[in-house]
């Protein structure tokens, strides 16, 4: 690989090409496209993963939930390691975008072979399912984490992160849309069962594998900006880490409400056949109301933000979730359009904690940048995507031991078995009350999350001239 040119001056042998005013919008829409395999992979195996293992190859729902949660658990390791490699990596394509390609084309395939299905029904099949699982988690963060990266490296414009990653989340929006609502209906018109599971595992492949490619090539003329070395260990990039007070509240709150909107989303199936008594269409109209409103209140959350800050804005999102997940506790009461009308208020509540929590990122690394001098993006950005994938595990595993708890009757027949009044609680009380319980809460740890333009600007400004008069003495004979 061909070595980047060294700025001058430079004791770390970075490179500096970072944009300080707006990026161009086929950089915004280049950038976006990488949620295509994002949005699906985050999507779907929470979604019909574990009414795969339980509802089609007969698995109990406790062992289903620790097959799901194993292999993102595994994440959490390898995140970190994926974002010191990235960081030293140096090509003609920069550091980060030949991960796009490379790691995305082989999540693309490892996907689909997670529902081939080899071995039928039976004890090998869910050992099958969860290796190969195992061995998509690890591809998909070798594609995150550089993924992820990249917009603290491409502008250092605290607006422009908001307007780059508004687009992200538009898309991100659109995929959970496209990949959660359609991926059921592939299974129902492939012939429900394995057969059906095949297709869908082909067509979300084919999602994942045009954001893998679309990203690569639109983020070609992005600014590179500076990539410098990285902690050598996982115990130094948490050291770093907790040093960074602001990114510290974001994490933990970020991943406890990553977990909450993931049990949701493991729920999805099971609420709308036990609930809503409606099997084949709940599923896909849950998925519209939820996604549907958060395309078309993208721009209004962006207002929101620049008038009352990105702080303020999340802790709103939060409690629109929290607030509209409690609701939902008395759908089996409710009329189904207001039980979808629900669903679509905690869709807008959605849109904003992704936007503002993935905007609030780039903040903490440059605040980082400006206190200690380096710009360490990969280890932040390892440690945030390690602590969202752990949080996306958890949700399915929540769920599927609820179920567990509540006596749900698993099947291997393709369809759900009939279940008791104690398993349709449980499935319930964790489609509810348990996520609202992972949502509301974490809001609190936001306090602490002091980073404002004004104190991001005084500690560049503070970095800015310590840097000068380093320089000034250097030239001093």
């Amino acid at each position: 690989m061909d070595a980047p040119p060294v700025v001058p001056g430079s004791s770390t042998g970075t490179v500096d090409h970072s944009a300080t005013g707006p990026l161009p919008r086929r950089v915004h829409a280049g950038y976006a496209l990488g949620s295509l395999a994002t949005g699906a992979f985050g999507t779907v195996p929470g979604l019909l993963l574990l009414p795969y293992l339980t509802d089609t190859l007969g698995v109990a729902a406790g062992l289903a939930a620790l097959l799901v949660l194993l292999p993102k658990a595994w994440d959490v390791l390898v995140n970190p390691v994926a974002g010191r490699i990235s960081d030293r990596t140096r090509s003609r394509w920069g550091a980060r975008r030949p991960y796009l390609l490379v790691a995305g084309l082989a999540l693309a395939v490892l996907f689909a072979a997670i529902f081939a299905a080899p071995f039928g029904n039976g004890p090998a099949a869910a050992a099958y399912v969860a290796l190969a699982f195992l061995a998509t988690a690890t591809a998909f963060a070798f594609f995150q984490v550089p993924y992820v990266a990249m917009p603290a490296e491409m502008t250092d414009d605290y607006a422009e992160r908001t307007r780059l990653m508004t687009w992200r989340i538009a898309v991100l929006a659109l995929t959970i849309l496209v990949s959660g609502a359609i991926a059921p209906l592939v299974v129902t018109a492939g012939g429900d069962g394995v057969p059906g599971h095949r297709w869908m595992g082909l067509f979300v492949a084919a999602l994942i594998a045009i954001g893998a490619v679309g990203a690569f090539l639109g983020t070609r003329f992005a600014p590179g900006g500076v990539v410098g070395a990285s902690e050598p260990t996982l115990r130094a990039q948490l050291a770093v880490a907790a040093a960074n007070r602001p990114f510290r509240a974001l994490l933990v709150c970020f991943v406890v409400q990553s977990a909450g909107v993931a049990t949701i989303l493991a729920g999805v199936n099971y609420f709308a056949g036990q609930i809503l008594r409606d099997e084949q269409g709940g599923p896909t109209l849950l998925f519209a109301c939820f996604v549907g409103p958060a395309l078309l209140v993208m721009p209004l959350w962006s207002r929101v933000g620049a008038r009352v800050g990105k702080r303020s804005a999340l802790v709103a999102a939060g409690l629109i979730l929290a607030v509209g997940a409690l609701a939902l506790a008395a759908a089996p009461v409710l009329p189904p359009i207001v039980v979808y009308l629900v669903v679509a208020v905690l869709g807008v509540g959605y849109a904003g904690q992704q936007v503002f929590a993935l905007a609030m990122l780039p903040d903490c690394i440059a605040y980082d940048t400006a206190r200690t001098g380096r710009r360490q993006a990969g280890v932040f950005t390892g440690l945030w995507t390690a602590g969202e994938t752990l949080g996306l595990a958890l949700g399915p595993g929540v769920y599927g031991l609820v179920l567990q708890l509540a006596g749900y009757v698993s099947s291997d027949t393709g369809t759900a078995a009939t279940q008791s009044d104690t398993a349709r609680l449980g499935v319930l009380l964790g489609f509810t009350i348990i996520p609202a319980l992972l949502l509301g809460p974490p809001i609190l740890l936001l306090r602490r999350y002091t980073l404002t333009p004004a104190v991001l600007a005084s500690a560049q400004g503070q970095h800015l001239t310590a840097v000068g008069r380093i320089e000034k003495g250097t030239r001093t004979p």
